[in-house]
């Protein structure tokens, strides 16, 4: 039996409700619980080898967010947005009566992490954010979205693996093994026998909407919600990011909850928790 059961949850959004999906680590009587959010077009197996290292201690819930992995897709895809994955993640813990989490998110997840963080009622006990800020830039945004909109067919799981390698570079040195990991967990067969990212390629109907407008009224409630956080903050840094500046990563150690860094040499964005190390830097955070 894997050390990990998988689950659903129907949730709703205005367009009417999905059901997604949650890997669910270790003890389930245990009161420690982390919620491990993942990227933007990344899943809950993206937890895998830091689930099996701390679930000795943590139960650890990893929900794949709507859109993407074994979730359901949005019929609207306006409602890819933070709002309807908080909550979706509310709907979760409500479903599993869990009243207290630490929270772990990656990029996307941190920003609905922080969100979670300023619920009221403690709801969120410590937090970690893996290279993440309140910036938003709406031509990167732009960028992004003409990117997740392609939908890239690959004839094998090599050629699909060397592609996730290619475009994954900045996150830093891995094994073979890790690197076929990491591309197993970004990967789907389709019906046809070919490769393709598990993603809803409408998830970029919202990034390609992104005006400077949009994007500064974007980072300026979510500056007020850093700000609005008093738990205890962890920010992870990869030292050669350039989605999280040093400066900005600097100013969050200073204001709002004054977070904690971290910073992972030799990695980019983001961090993957596929080493020893860095699963290490949140043990340390969330065990002391």
């Amino acid at each position: 039996m894997p050390p990990f059961h998988i689950a659903s949850v129907v949730s709703q959004s205005p367009a009417g409700k999905h059901t997604f999906y949650y890997k669910d680590w270790g003890d389930i009587a245990n009161p420690k619980v982390l919620l491990c959010l993942h990227g933007l077009v990344r899943a809950a197996d993206d937890f895998d080898f830091l689930a099996e290292e701390l679930r000795r201690d943590y139960r650890i819930i990893c929900p794949d967010l709507v859109g993407r992995g074994r979730s359901d897709r949005l019929r609207d895809p306006q409602h890819y947005q933070v709002g309807q994955y908080v909550q979706d993640i509310v709907a979760l813990l409500s479903s599993l009566q869990l009243s207290q989490v630490d929270v772990l998110g990656t990029s996307l997840g941190a920003l609905v992490g922080m969100v979670l963080a300023t619920l009221p009622g403690a709801f969120v006990r410590r937090l970690i954010l893996n290279d993440a800020s309140p910036q938003l830039h709406a031509e990167g945004m732009r960028a992004l979205g003409a990117q997740i909109a392609r939908r890239l067919q690959f004839s094998s799981f090599e050629e699909a693996a060397q592609h996730v390698r290619k475009i994954s570079a900045g996150q830093g040195p891995h094994s073979d093994s890790q690197w076929q990991t990491l591309a197993r967990n970004a990967l789907r067969k389709t019906a046809e026998n070919t490769w393709e990212f598990h993603y809803d390629p409408a998830l970029s109907v919202p990034l390609l909407a992104a005006t400077e407008e949009s994007a500064r009224q974007g980072e300026q409630a979510l500056w007020e919600i850093y700000d609005a956080i008093s738990c205890p903050t962890l920010l992870i840094r990869g030292q050669e990011s350039t989605l999280l500046s040093a400066e900005i990563a600097t100013s969050m150690t200073r204001r709002g909850p004054q977070a904690e860094l971290a910073q992972i040499a030799g990695v980019g964005h983001a961090p993957t928790f596929l080493h020893a190390d860095q699963v290490a830097v949140v043990r340390h955070f969330l065990l002391r």
